[in-house]
């Protein structure tokens, strides 16, 4: 990725401005100058010159949707949503910012309102979920009457419905199928707005969104396909070992067992990583305080983790790593499925012991740097991501294998 600012965390959370920028959600100007606007370390100046674009950009949508401009008044609130989502990026975490479920409400508002003048039906869905719901939507082809292939999009740490429209439904629609977006329990308005926190038996919530998602007349229940990108890479795998339904699975990138990768970096005394997971949390934060030192650590694992999971403390983090197991589960995965592998990514640093396990019909796909894929989630390049993952995926789709 180009170097946007010099600030580890802001430019972290500045990339994820340019990943729908070739599909119209976001434009490079826009980014320059809102950047331009930003002190290095200051999360208020962040957060003001994000939220000061989002909202200049959500006034043009106004104006031309008042006007009778629809096209224009789409393309500038899609722009406005992700603005408004990237104003809210390094404050996510506990405690919650007031200002984080402002900038929330704002980006749902205005990605509201270009599903409404959307070139074609994305429409707002509630999937019942224990005794609440989930929010979602269900993104169709411009003309398609379904039963339609469709993709379900699973979700990591701190996206929402809303980004993974540009990464999943985009590429999806434009093939012909169906795409469902959804916020489980740790992801989206259903942490933000209804507190419920992560959970690492994903197919409880896969299952409530596939009895959702069977019984509409626009989804192929013969014919879905779930996608997991970023930690859903391990949440997708997890929740489909546990619903049959599943006609392929990708993930993107492949995981393991949590504490398998997570546990070796931890400096803790060899006595004590040897009686893990049955210590307590208090043995281990003494030699976690480094966590809170580095701005991007401290984002990652004290803000943004603690928040995700309902935890207290890093110590009890790494405790609840060992929850999220996929070397007991694997087995039971029998969808074709396909891994994937960034270069230089560190979050599939474990999607081979994940491909060499599964026993189901399998493929192996791995991204380079050379061919401009490489990092986390292929961000830089989603073009060729979908070129090599959706063709898989279409083959699968319409030969079962």
């Amino acid at each position: 990725m180009p170097r946007l600012i010099d600030d580890p965390l802001f430019q972290m959370c500045a990339e994820r401005a340019l990943l729908p920028v070739a599909r119209g959600g976001a434009e490079l100007g826009e980014i320059e100058r809102t950047l331009t606007r930003v002190v290095p370390g200051d999360t208020g100046s962040w957060y003001d010159a994000w939220s000061a674009t989002a909202a200049t950009v959500e006034g043009w949508a106004d104006r031309s949707a008042v006007a009778g401009h629809p096209v224009s008044a789409r393309e500038a609130y899609a722009r406005a949503a992700t603005y408004h989502r990237i104003a809210y990026a390094p404050l996510f975490g506990a405690p919650v910012d007031p200002r984080l479920v402002d900038a929330f409400d704002r980006q749902e508002h205005c990605f509201r309102r270009f599903a409404e003048y959307a070139a074609h039906p994305v429409r707002a869905v509630e999937i019942p979920y224990e005794d609440t719901t989930l929010p979602g939507f269900l993104c169709l082809p411009a003309g398609a009457s379904g039963p339609l292939p469709t993709v379900l999009a699973v979700d990591g740490y701190d996206g929402s419905v809303h980004e993974m429209y540009w990464a999943h439904a985009v590429p999806a629609v434009r093939r012909g199928m169906a795409c469902l977006l959804v916020d489980g329990p740790g992801q989206g308005r259903a942490l933000v707005k209804q507190g419920l926190v992560m959970r690492p038996d994903w197919e409880h919530v896969l299952n409530a969104v596939f009895d959702a998602a069977t019984g509409r007349p626009e989804v192929d229940g013969e014919r879905i396909a779930v996608m997991g990108w970023s930690f859903g890479g391990y949440l997708a795998p997890r929740g489909v070992s546990g619903e049959p339904r599943a006609a392929a699975l990708v993930a993107d990138p492949g995981q393991w067992d949590l504490s398998d990768v997570f546990g070796p970096l931890l400096p803790i005394p060899e006595e004590l990583r040897a009686r893990l997971p049955e210590v307590a949390a208090a043995e281990l934060d003494p030699y976690l305080s480094f966590f809170a030192e580095d701005p991007v650590l401290r984002w990652k694992f004290v803000q943004r983790a603690l928040w995700v999971h309902g935890l207290r403390g890093v110590g009890e983090y790494v405790l609840e790593t060992y929850r999220y197991r996929l070397s007991d589960r694997v087995a039971e995965i029998t969808c074709p499925t396909l891994v994937v592998a960034a270069e230089g990514d560190p979050t599939g640093a474990a999607a081979g012991k994940l491909y060499e396990a599964l026993e189901c019909p399998k493929a192996f796909t791995r991204f380079t740097a050379e061919e401009g894929t490489g990092g986390h989630c292929e961000t830089a390049n989603r073009s060729r991501f979908d070129q090599r993952v959706f063709d898989w995926l279409e083959d699968v789709l319409r030969t079962g294998r």
